[in-house]
C-alpha cells in the first residue's frame, strides 16, 4: 500500500516517532533532548497539545511569533485558496499582485515615511538585508567611505553572517570566527544594580546612548553607515529600553549622517501594545526590520521597510539596470503574502493591538507578583513580554532556569528561557484566566525548583 504525506501526517499526530536521530535541531540540545523528547502535535487559540495528549498553555506565542493565536481560519483559508490559484511566482523581474498590497497595508502601519518595503523569508534575512542596503544608500549617496556597523552587546539579530556580527550574544559568534570587519557594539542597558524590578521603561540609562558619541570619535562619523538595535531586546533576556535611550540614538544618529535600523522582528505586529515599536516610542527609524508576527508564523515571511530616501537614492541610473543586486527566491512568496494579508485583516478586526495594550497593566501586576519567590533577582515587563531573571546556580550557569522550562512544561505551560532568564510574550488573544494561569505555575515551579 501506498503512503501519501496527509496519511504520515495524521499517523505521526499522536505518536513519537521511532528514529529521532536524523534531525539535528537548532538552538537545541539534541542528545539532552532525544532523552526525553518534548513533542508538540497540534495547536488552537492558546494552546498546544503534546504527543502524550496533554493541553500546553502557550507563553510564548510560539517563539515570540504567533500574534493572533494558533489555527486562526481566516489564514489557513487564505494560505488555502493562494496554494490552489498559484502555488509559486518568481520575484526576480516578475511579480504577482499579491505581492504590492501586502507592501502598501504594511507601508500604511509605520510612522512616517518608511514606505518602500523588501519581503525575505526570516528575521535573519530582513537583518542581513537591512544591512546592505545601509551599505548600497551610502555608496549610492556619495559615501562609499561609510562601512562600518555598530551593533549592541547582548543584541540578536538573527543567524546570518551579517546578524551575528552586528549582534552581541557571546554563544551565537563563538563557533564562527569569520565575521564580518568593521564593526562595533554599544553597550547593553541592562543594570540590575539600578534598574531591578522596574515596571515598564527604567529610568536609568538613558546616557549608555552616548557610547556611540565614543564610537563615533574612535572611529570617526563618515566611516559608520548603520546603529542596529532592537527597541526592545527579546531573546537575550527581555532588556527594557531606558526612558530616553531610543531618542539619543536618533537624535545622534541624525547629527552624524547614520542610520538608525530598528530590528522589530519581535517587537512589531502588537507586542508592546502598539503596531510596532517605533509606533510606541514615536521615533522614526531610518530601517525597520520585520519578521515572525507578519505572516502570524503560519508561513515563514520576513520583510525590511525602508525611508523614502534611502529607497530613492537607489532609483537612479538607467531604468534597465537593477538597482540592487540582493534577493532570494522565496521573496514575496504567494502563500506567504496571502497569509501576511490575512494576518494583518485579524491584527485589524481583533483590535489585537489596542487590546494588547488594555491588558498591560494587568501583565504587569502578575509580573510583579513573583518578586518574593525563591531564586528572582529581577522581573522586567513592557506590553505583554516579561523577563523573569533568576540567581544562577554557582558554577552551573543557564541550569535553573532551564529546570524551570522542564517542570512547566510538564505542568502544561509552555515559557522560553535564554541564560537564566524566564521569557514571556503570550499570544495577543492572550485572556486574564490564561496570565493568572501561567504565573500560578511558574511561582509553584519557582517555589520547588532547588
Amino acid at each position: 500500500m501506498s503512503t501519501t504525506a496527509a496519511s504520515v501526517v495524521d499517523d505521526l499526530a499522536g505518536k513519537t516517532p521511532n528514529n529521532l536521530d536524523a534531525l539535528w535541531m537548532p538552538f537545541t540540545a539534541n542528545r539532552q533532548f532525544k532523552a526525553n523528547p518534548r513533542l508538540l502535535v497540534s495547536a488552537e487559540g492558546m494552546h498546544y497539545r503534546s504527543v502524550d495528549g496533554r493541553e500546553i498553555l502557550d507563553g510564548t506565542a510560539g517563539l515570540w511569533c504567533v500574534n493572533a493565536g494558533h489555527g486562526r481560519k481566516e489564514i489557513i483559508e487564505a494560505v488555502q485558496r493562494q496554494a490552489e490559484r498559484m502555488d509559486y511566482a518568481p520575484s526576480f523581474q516578475m511579480a504577482h499582485p499579491l505581492q504590492f498590497e501586502l507592501a502598501a497595508r504594511l507601508t500604511a502601519m509605520l510612522p512616517g515615511d518608511l514606505d518602500h518595503a523588501f519581503f525575505t523569508n526570516s528575521g535573519s534575512e530582513s537583518v542581513d538585508t537591512a544591512l546592505k542596503i545601509a551599505l548600497a544608500y551610502h555608496q549610492a549617496n556619495g559615501e562609499p567611505g561609510r562601512t562600518r556597523l555598530i551593533g549592541r552587546e547582548r543584541g540578536y539579530h538573527g543567524v546570518g553572517f551579517g546578524g551575528i556580527s552586528v549582534g552581541g550574544i557571546g554563544n551565537n559568534r563563538r563557533q564562527f570566527r569569520n565575521q564580518l570587519p568593521e564593526v562595533d557594539h554599544l553597550p547593553h542597558t541592562h543594570s540590575l544594580e539600578h534598574n531591578a524590578f522596574s515596571r515598564g521603561q527604567p529610568e536609568w540609562g538613558a546616557h549608555l546612548a552616548d557610547s556611540l558619541t565614543s564610537l563615533i570619535q574612535l572611529h570617526g562619523a563618515d566611516s559608520i553607515a548603520a546603529v542596529i538595535v532592537e527597541p526592545m531586546a527579546g531573546s537575550t533576556g527581555v532588556l527594557i529600553p531606558p526612558a530616553g535611550y531610543l531618542r539619543r540614538l536618533r537624535n545622534i544618529c541624525d547629527q552624524n549622517g547614520i542610520l538608525l535600523i530598528f530590528d522589530e522582528v519581535i517587537t512589531g505586529f502588537g507586542r508592546l501594545g502598539a503596531s510596532f515599536a517605533c509606533e510606541l516610542f514615536d521615533i522614526v527609524p531610518d530601517i525597520v526590520t520585520l519578521a515572525k508576527g507578519l505572516t502570524n508564523a503560519s508561513v515563514p515571511m520576513g520583510g525590511v521597510v525602508v525611508r523614502k530616501g534611502i529607497h530613492d537614492a537607489l532609483m537612479t541610473g538607467p531604468e534597465h539596470l537593477i538597482e540592487l543586486f540582493h534577493g532570494y527566491t522565496y521573496s514575496g512568496h504567494p502563500l506567504a503574502c496571502a497569509a501576511g494579508l490575512a494576518a494583518l485583516d485579524v491584527y485589524r478586526q481583533d483590535e489585537l493591538f489596542d487590546r494588547a495594550a488594555d491588558l498591560a497593566p494587568y501583565w504587569e501586576e502578575a509580573v510583579h507578583s513573583l518578586r518574593d519567590r525563591k531564586h528572582v533577582i529581577d522581573l522586567r515587563n513592557l506590553g505583554l513580554v516579561a523577563g523573569i531573571e533568576l540567581e544562577p546556580r554557582p558554577g552551573k550557569p543557564t541550569t535553573r532556569a532551564y529546570d524551570a522550562f522542564v517542570r512547566c512544561f510538564e505542568e502544561g505551560l509552555l515559557v522560553r528561557t535564554t541564560g537564566d532568564v524566564i521569557a514571556l510574550s503570550p499570544p495577543l488573544i492572550v485572556e486574564r484566566s490564561h496570565i493568572d494561569r501561567m504565573f500560578g505555575v511558574i511561582g509553584d515551579t519557582l517555589d520547588q525548583v532547588a
